[in-house]
């Protein structure tokens, strides 16, 4: 059986985003069994994970972006030309979430994994805390 944060071989495609990126549907299962769905942008090449959500004006609600890694490492974000607040999940290999950590808009301060992950996750800045998602609910894609 494939890893949660691992996309689903039977999860269809949505066809690509305005931004030319690939959609899929990430769900989110908390601790007391609520489920949260999000239509992500998986940025999956360097170039694309660089871009990332710079230069978006807004992200509604239910959206985001993921950055998917092929082997767990440690990894850090900074916000660069990134004008909205975004809730930064880093997930681990076995699809659980390790941190989650709240960027502020066109800070260059690194935000680090501070662990190997497989995945990052963002969404609205704010959403995770609203939502009851925390370390330890788990990603599947």
């Amino acid at each position: 059986m494939a890893a949660a944060c691992q996309p689903s071989t039977s999860e269809q495609g949505l066809g690509k985003a305005p931004s030319g990126l690939e959609q899929k549907i990430l769900t989110i299962r908390t601790a007391s069994g609520q489920l949260h769905k999000f239509t992500v942008e998986v940025a999956r090449s360097e170039e694309e994970q660089q871009q990332g959500l710079m230069n978006r004006q807004s992200l509604a609600p239910d959206r985001g972006m993921i950055f998917p890694y092929e082997t767990p490492q440690p990894v850090s974000y900074w916000m660069k030309n990134t004008f909205i607040p975004l809730d930064m999940l880093f997930v681990r290999a076995d699809g659980t979430i390790a941190k989650i950590d709240t960027a502020v808009p066109l800070n260059l301060e690194p935000v680090p994994s501070l662990e190997p992950v497989t995945l990052v996750v963002e969404i609205p800045g704010g959403r995770a805390a609203e939502l009851g998602i925390k370390v330890g609910d788990r990603v599947s894609w």
